[in-house]
């Protein structure tokens, strides 16, 4: 018994398209989008784990910036083949995710960009992050005119 899918099934790619049907257009993780929001993170935390520690009194507040670039930046340079490869394909019925997801055009209730990445939300409220693209204002308004039949 499992608690969920197997680990193989959440990274095996977009699905295949079906007979007849057309790729309308790709979107693939952005690299410098990527190394940007990992550079965000590594401010933000920093900041956070500096002001903690100064608030506790630690006379070495310069150790959270240092763990903060320390640990996000190796997380991100281990993970970053993996998230660089997602890739979301859209065709003129479905959009197809990185981890098999294939959400019919109809299903799509509505796009929302979260700071800079997508949240594609079907009908019957399931979400699904479309991260690390490069413009996210064209890809929304790319899957809009795909809804509406103007792919």
């Amino acid at each position: 018994m499992t608690d969920g899918p197997a680990r193989d099934s959440l990274f095996r790619g977009p699905q295949a398209l079906a007979e007849g049907e057309r790729l309308v257009d790709s979107f693939r993780a952005d690299r410098t989008v990527y190394w940007r929001n990992t550079l965000i993170l590594v401010v933000i935390f920093g900041t956070l784990a500096g002001a903690a520690l100064l608030a506790f009194g630690n006379p070495y507040p310069w150790i959270g910036p240092v763990a903060a670039v320390l640990a996000l930046g190796l997380r991100s340079a281990w993970l970053a083949s993996e998230a660089l490869a997602a890739e979301w394909r859209l065709t003129d019925r479905r959009l197809l995710g990185p981890a098999g997801q294939a959400i019919p055009l109809g299903d799509i209730a509505d796009v929302k960009p979260v700071f800079g990445d997508l949240v594609v939300i079907t009908r019957s409220g399931e979400r699904f992050l479309m991260k690390y693209l490069r413009d996210g204002a064209a890809t929304r308004a790319r899957i809009e005119a795909a809804r509406g039949g103007r792919a």
